[in-house]
């Protein structure tokens, strides 16, 4: 019986994406078939690119029908490449170039005030999610893409990451749960990302064996440059076992902390105000802190509300988070302008850097301010300050000439 594959989305609000179905043929040629709104104007210029990926799997008999709905070129590809795979065993992989815009590498330190999750199988979305500028984009392979859709998704995560620009984000791809998610980094390593977020993480050999892998793609695709992970704790024992994770790896940079699913594992139901995970969010920070890494707080669901919004990053903040996720473009500004050092806190900053530098010029081994001593971690709290506020536009790189 002859096999017939669809994948991709279709439908009256789906955009930039298409709707593949296939079926392979013993004889007849390529019978192809397209419908899309703009046929007019790029109809050739699609079929074209369709015979460019079946010449480059050597397939000379096929049915072919593309629904499309404005699908870029990439897109295209993935879900065509997706659907012949389904069909034939074949190691090949049509990638389209990797454009320059996206080589960038990103730091161990770097800010990471807002993380915007994307499902990882729907184009729109993906598409003008740099625009809004968030510290990273998230293509998220896990929870947003059912598991029917799983397999396209990664040829889809993998195609925006070598052609999407990201206007500077830190490119992200949430993987799906170890073990079951260690085979989609073979889609992603090779393929620019920057950081992987590794959820439901419960012990430090979740993250060895992700840290194995990647290891094993990067040997074999002679590929370079660091690739960072952000474990996330979203049960009872991951949050027992926060310290032996943020500290399992070099390049573990920060963890998460999921209140979903966390929530669930108690029993409990999360609320605004966050009594139910003050104990977990309190452990994931000092854990972080201990191990010199970053605390990320986790989403904040309701996105119609951007009062209530401020209010918990203000929250977070006190705790201790460097950031938070977020999972509507509107939600990202109001969390870097409430993670972002206010004018307080840069004017308090600036006089114990002061102090410290004054001290140093004159060789005390004393530092004080008024009628207070400073340690070094107060020194270094405050520069970390003084860093952000210049990084964020707060301060001038030479606010100390200027006062």
């Amino acid at each position: 019986m002859k096999k017939i594959i669809q994948v991709g989305n279709k439908g009256p609000r789906v955009r930039s994406d298409c709707f593949i179905t296939l079926s392979l043929e013993e004889t007849g040629g390529r019978q192809i078939r397209l419908e899309s709104k703009v046929k007019a104007l790029f109809g050739d210029i699609i079929i074209k690119d369709t015979e460019s990926i079946l010449d480059f799997f050597n397939i000379e008999h096929c049915s072919l029908h593309i629904e499309d709905s404005g699908s870029l070129p990439f897109v295209l590809a993935a879900r065509l490449e997706a659907a012949i795979k389904a069909l034939l065993k074949s190691d090949k992989e049509y990638l389209p170039l990797l454009i320059e815009e996206n080589r960038y590498q990103t730091t161990k330190n770097q800010n990471r005030f807002s993380r915007l999750y994307l499902p990882g199988n729907t184009p729109s979305l993906m598409i003008n999610a740099g625009i809004h500028k968030p510290d990273g984009v998230i293509l998220d392979l896990e929870d947003a893409v059912a598991h029917d859709k799983k397999q396209e998704a990664r040829f889809l995560v993998r195609n925006t990451l070598r052609q999407l620009d990201f206007y500077g984000a830190e490119r992200m791809v949430r993987i799906n749960q170890v073990p079951g998610g260690l085979d989609d980094l073979e889609f992603i390593v090779p393929h620019n990302v920057n950081l992987i977020l590794v959820p439901k993480c419960e012990h430090a050999e979740q993250v060895h064996q992700v840290n194995k892998r990647i290891k094993a793609i990067k040997e074999k695709s002679a590929i370079k440059g660091n690739i960072w992970l952000m474990p996330i704790i979203e049960s009872a024992l991951g949050v027992i076992n926060a310290y032996e994770i943020a500290s399992a790896a070099e390049n573990v940079v920060s963890l998460a902390i999921g209140l979903e699913d966390y929530t669930a594992d108690l029993g409990t139901s999360r609320t605004n105000e966050g009594t139910e995970s003050f104990f977990a969010r309190s452990r994931v920070v000092v854990a972080c802190r201990a191990a010199g890494i970053q605390p990320i707080d986790s989403v904040f669901s309701d996105v119609s509300d951007m009062e209530a919004l401020k209010e918990n990053v203000l929250r977070s903040k006190a705790l201790g988070f460097d950031g938070m996720g977020c999972i509507h473009p509107r939600q990202i500004r109001v969390i870097h302008d409430n993670f972002a050092p206010q004018q307080k806190e840069i004017d308090k900053a600036k006089k114990i850097v002061n102090a410290f530098m004054e001290a140093q010029e004159k060789g005390l081994g004393v530092v004080s301010l008024g009628t207070k001593m400073i340690d070094a971690p107060v020194v270094k709290r405050a520069q970390n300050t003084i860093n952000l506020a210049v990084n964020m536009g707060k301060l001038s790189k030479n606010w100390r000439n200027e006062e």
